[in-house]
């Protein structure tokens, strides 16, 4: 029973999941604390109020809070973008396979083919 939690586990990439989920919760809270704590301190004072994210409007005793939402809105497109420039960084694409080129129909195959799979003919 132990053995096949294992294999399903290691089989199915549980394991780089939760980890994924881990390292993504931790990163979360840097990258807001870097839009929280750095960033907006920063573009409050070009805004009218510097204590925008309380604004709301009252409609028939209910308060629409959208300056919350919008300050959430903005956090969420710079952890975005964060996230996007760390993953560029860190995930790199992997060089294209050497290939040859069929001479009879050009399509691309591998290098160490010897009929091609598109029509056929003998490299």
């Amino acid at each position: 029973m132990i053995r096949g939690f294992k294999e399903f586990l290691l089989k199915n990439n549980v394991l780089a999941l939760a980890i994924a989920v881990i390292v993504g919760g931790a990163v979360g809270k840097v990258v807001t604390s870097l839009a929280a704590d750095i960033i907006m301190p920063l573009v409050s004072p070009i805004l009218p109020s510097g204590d925008w994210r309380k604004a709301e409007i009252t409609i028939g005793g209910s308060a629409l809070k959208w300056g919350s939402f919008l300050g959430n809105v903005i956090d969420f497109i710079i952890i975005a973008f964060i996230v996007y420039l760390m993953t560029k960084a860190l995930i790199k694409e992997a060089p294209p396979a050497p290939t040859k080129t069929c001479p009879r129909c050009k399509e691309a195959l591998v290098l160490d083919a010897t009929k091609c799979k598109f029509c056929t003919a003998d490299i």
